[in-house]
């Protein structure tokens, strides 16, 4: 999380994360533009980097050295990282619509999401091809098809659709690929065929004659056949049909064709090409809407036309950040005009390549090895990164949105405190009539009929639980950041088995522009209500004021049955611990703070802690489980020690065992830990023989405070393995029996650890 320390005057917004707008993070991170928001809405953590695709197919690099890491780079740029898919531009509103989040506001948006297949165009093609765009998505279907190949000891035939330079590597690669992962099980690939399918009469059409003859040549060597100038017609399972009639029985088909745009750009209103990408200008601004500007293939430049290649997209990436510096500060666009003719570096599979450009094309290993640099050197930019620097306040209009915008921080700057710091009731009143909280017929007054205070009633033989939690935000994405406050909140109640009710939020929102304010709520609740909803709890009021940084709690008020309440004492000799998610969240996020952290280790670490605690605790409950808490701040150790002292028991602990986060190894090993560890630490004296643990890397886990962590229960050993089943069955896939109830002995440790 990144703290702003300049109040937000203008928000841009970049949509897609493609090679354009990394290039832009790059240039916004090293050169902060103050008052001015960036916030990044991508379906993918991690951006592949469409030059070593084919290097990636063909296992010359591995996942990692052919992406960038979109969360570190954003972190860089202190932009917000949304994972989630634009599916509308409302261009009256200004904002971006997502398939799962609230509306994202922008004063200036930028797209940048590459092209998509058209399997449509063809009768049967969808659902039946694993179509090479979008890149990430080609890449897990590859992963597949290696795995469905490598089991097969018959016939595999495979073919390519498209036999542009895309379509050649991609084809040559696989090849290559799979008779290395048969040769080192020993086994030969005589049992695969490969076919290349194209509708023009040569391949690599654009290229000149001498790049084609020495693809043809070694696609003859390679024993692939080339079916020409016959279009593909129709596609079914397992057959692919030919406009001159001709039928293929292929068992894979890759389809490496003219990729086309996504459908949404057009019905929003856009001006868009007859193919349907953005009609953009030579400063690469929207033809039909000013606040909009794209790059990359999903951009067609009406003055330059140029074909849909990453070079043209890496190559605009400087002008985009330029020209979107001076749309923010209300400045003149500087024109860009790509070039015509390009280098292309084009791979046959095997560490060889033939380089092309204008009428002559050589090749060689050597021709590999100079593109290897190359895209290795390109690659380096975005992983090793500067240190970022600081927005300063400008004395000029030019650096900042334009000079209101100076007079409207230097006014922010002067908020009241006490009362006088609370948002105000207009901005509050249209933040949450947005929201439509679950409405219980025990809560008598509420946000609906709001008054001095909620009131709810307690249904007979009920109790009621109260718990209250409240922390500073630690993610850019505030809708993401309300779904975990309220998950971490209702814990509590779910641990000790009891229905939560109402809740009322406590909130602080960073000071800004009234309409910045108002949209950062509104994100946050959304994502809070969201989770409440699910949980059948009515949000009934709270607390909102403006602060230094975001951040979100709850008042939570519980129903249960006397009877049937969990404590934390309780266990007893011989009952399993079960843990129902994974441990890891403060040493990931301390390492994300110092963009250590792997994307996708962030990103499976959020969807850990938006997942609910409820079906885990009604799982245990129905499982006899004798005591049970939440594993929150004081780290697994710290709430086991609360539940071995009341219990009056001792407990053995199996460290291999314990679920942990993915990179949580990683980042322990690189000595990166939480701020609280020092604190949590202090309860080793409750382990035997710590010191012959202390090396060992999981043991520093055990003390890594969570963030909406799961659960922690003793079940009777009878029951341990039917509710670790039905755990893995609703979800919690990393739920583990990780250690066993003892009986109290004699000793000051209660905690006992084995591997």
């Amino acid at each position: 999380m990144q703290t702003i320390s300049q109040p937000v005057v203008k928000d841009l917004v970049l949509v897609g994360g493609g090679h354009s707008h990394v290039a832009v993070l790059k240039r916004f991170g090293m050169r902060p533009m103050p008052g001015v928001r960036l916030t990044v809405i991508c379906r993918e953590a991690h951006t592949p980097y469409s030059g070593m695709l084919p290097g990636l197919v063909a296992g010359h690099y591995t996942f990692d050295e052919a992406h960038i890491d979109l969360v570190r780079l954003c972190r860089f740029a202190s932009a917000r990282f949304y994972h989630d898919e634009a599916i509308h531009l409302d261009l009256t509103g200004q904002s971006v619509h997502c398939r799962g989040r609230p509306p994202v506001k922008y004063d200036i948006v930028s797209i940048n999401i590459g092209s998509t297949p058209r399997t449509s165009d063809i009768p049967g093609a969808a659902g039946h091809v694993v179509p090479v765009k979008p890149i990430n998505q080609f890449i897990a279907h590859w992963s597949s098809l290696v795995d469905r190949v490598l089991r097969r000891n018959n016939g595999v035939r495979i073919g390519v659709v498209g036999a542009g330079a895309g379509g050649v590597e991609v084809l040559l690669a696989a090849q290559y690929r799979l008779r290395e992962e048969l040769r080192v099980r020993g086994r030969g690939d005589d049992h695969i065929s490969y076919s290349l399918f194209c509708d023009t009469a040569e391949i690599l059409a654009g290229h000149n004659s001498r790049a084609r003859h020495i693809f043809e040549r070694v696609l003859r060597e390679r024993g692939i056949d080339v079916f020409a100038a016959d279009a593909v017609a129709e596609v079914s399972p397992g057959r692919l049909l030919t406009a001159r009639g001709a039928e293929h029985a292929l068992d894979e088909i890759l389809w490496v064709t003219a990729a086309g745009a996504a459908p949404w750009l057009a019905t929003s209103g856009l001006k868009v090409d007859a193919q349907g990408f953005i009609a953009v200008d030579d400063t690469l601004q929207s033809h039909s809407h000013p606040s909009v500007f794209a790059a990359g293939d999903i951009a067609s430049v009406l003055q330059y036309p140029r074909p849909k290649s990453g070079v043209f997209a890496v190559r605009q990436g400087r002008p985009l950040a330029d020209n979107l510096r001076r749309a923010l500060s209300g400045r003149t666009l500087r024109p860009f005009r790509p070039q015509r003719r390009f280098l292309s570096l084009i791979t046959t599979g095997d560490r060889y390549a033939v380089a092309s450009r204008g009428n002559w094309a050589i090749e060689g290993s050597w021709v590999w090895r100079w593109k290897d640099r190359i895209d290795r050197r390109f690659m380096r930019q975005y992983s090793d990164l500067p240190e970022m620097a600081q927005a300063k306040l400008p004395m000029i209009a030019g650096g900042v949105a334009d000079a209101a915008a100076i007079k409207e921080i230097s006014a922010i700057a002067m908020r009241c405190g006490g009362c006088g710091a609370k948002v105000g009731s207009t901005v509050l009143d249209r933040a949450l009539s947005q929201l439509h909280p679950y409405s219980r017929p025990d809560v008598l007054i509420g946000l609906d009929a709001p008054d001095d205070a909620a009131v709810a009633a307690v249904p007979a033989g009920k109790v009621t639980v109260h718990t209250v939690d409240y922390f500073r935000s630690f993610v850019d994405d505030p809708y993401v950041f309300g779904q975990i406050a309220a998950n971490h909140s209702l814990g509590d109640i779910f641990a000790m088995g009891g229905e939560p009710q109402s809740a009322l939020a406590i909130v602080t929102v960073p000071f800004g522009l009234e309409a910045k304010v108002e949209d950062q709520l509104s994100q946050l609740m959304a994502g809070a209500v969201k989770v409440l909803n699910e949980a059948k709890t009515a949000l009934v009021g709270g607390h909102t004021s403006e602060g230094a940084e975001l951040a979100m709690g709850f008042a939570v008020n519980g129903l249960a049955d006397r009877e049937r309440l969990l404590r934390k004492g309780g266990m007893r000799p011989g009952d399993r611990l079960i843990l129902t998610k994974p441990l890891g969240t403060g040493t990931l996020f301390a390492a994300d703070m110092r963009q250590k952290a792997k994307g996708r280790w962030i990103d499976a670490a959020l969807a850990s802690m938006v997942q609910s605690n409820h079906a885990a605790a009604i799982s245990v409950h129905r499982h006899g489980a004798t005591a049970c808490t939440d594993v929150t701040g004081f780290g697994l150790l710290g709430h086991l020690v609360e539940m071995t002292k009341p219990s009056e028991v001792d407990v053995e602990l199996m460290l291999s065992a314990i679920p942990l986060l993915d990179g949580a190894l990683d980042t322990v090993r690189l000595g990166i830990l939480s701020s609280l560890q020092p604190q949590n630490v202090r309860l080793r004296r409750a382990v035997r023989d710590v010191n012959t643990f202390a090396e060992d890397d999981h043991f520093p886990l055990i003390f890594d405070p969570q963030t909406a962590g799961g659960l922690l229960a003793s079940v009777p050993a009878g029951q341990a393995d039917a509710c670790l089943a039905e755990l893995r069955q609703l979800g919690y896939r990393q739920a583990a029996i990780i250690g066993t109830v003892r009986p109290l002995s004699d000793r000051l440790e209660p905690i006992m650890l084995n591997r």
